[in-house]
């Protein structure tokens, strides 16, 4: 059974999404002590974080910063500030995905289980890939590059994968946006590139500066 943890201090929202994750065979817990939120989420292990941004004490930006130190576990923002620009910060913090309150119940769960099949589901045959010197290991997610070898978060993984399986093609924004979210749902562009310029700055740690060129207008392309 999958573990959801819900960070929202609206004791009917939280109350209500509790339900409705229960309903679907997953089991909901709501924070109990804003000030421990890192303790609890060690202490629980979820498959999934539900975090609000406006909390007591500290926001929601705090506490994902905090669990992108130790943790990949996805983390879906929920919150009536529907602005571009905290769309934008959310997922800059580590966020996967942005729901606007209010919401309907049924696109949170078509959401959460998506991100879930995406996250879990993965097939556990061992392979990798191979691109100018960089090897990534579809089966740990993880890239090396000259003896160094690190761990990619969800969405990075996903946007190098998908240009690596079209290495030397132009792919377009709107195939990465399909590989990411495989949703019908609309996504703002800005949250694809905010992704990818993530995925550069995680490449260039490790020496490889300008493996992913724009095409404008069109997509993105990694060259062998």
């Amino acid at each position: 059974m999958y573990k959801i943890y819900i960070i929202e201090d609206d004791k009917g929202i939280a109350d209500g999404i509790t339900a409705c994750l229960g309903n679907w065979g997953m089991e909901g817990r709501v924070v109990s002590d804003f000030m421990k939120v890192m303790e609890e989420v060690e202490a629980y292990g979820p498959h999934l974080i539900i975090l609000d941004i406006t909390l007591p004490y500290m926001g929601g930006y705090h506490w994902c910063k905090e669990i992108r130190k130790t943790s990949q576990v996805p983390i879906i923002f929920i919150s009536s500030a529907t602005d571009n620009m905290n769309i934008v910060m959310a997922i800059n913090m580590g966020a996967d995905d942005f729901i606007a309150k209010p919401f309907d119940q049924s696109v949170l769960i078509a959401k959460v289980t998506a991100l879930l099949r995406r996250t879990y589901d993965f097939s556990q045959a061992s392979n990798t890939l191979e691109a100018a010197g960089a090897v990534l290991n579809t089966n740990n997610n993880r890239l090396s590059f000259n003896g160094t070898e690190i761990d990619l978060a969800r969405n990075e993984y996903k946007i190098l994968l998908t240009l690596m399986q079209n290495k030397n093609k132009v792919v377009s924004r709107e195939k990465l946006m399909e590989a990411l979210w495989e949703t019908d749902c609309y996504v703002d562009e800005n949250t694809l590139t905010v992704n990818v310029g993530r995925l550069r700055k995680t490449l260039e740690s490790i020496g490889l500066k300008d493996l992913i060129k724009t095409r404008f207008g069109v997509g993105y392309i990694l060259e062998d």
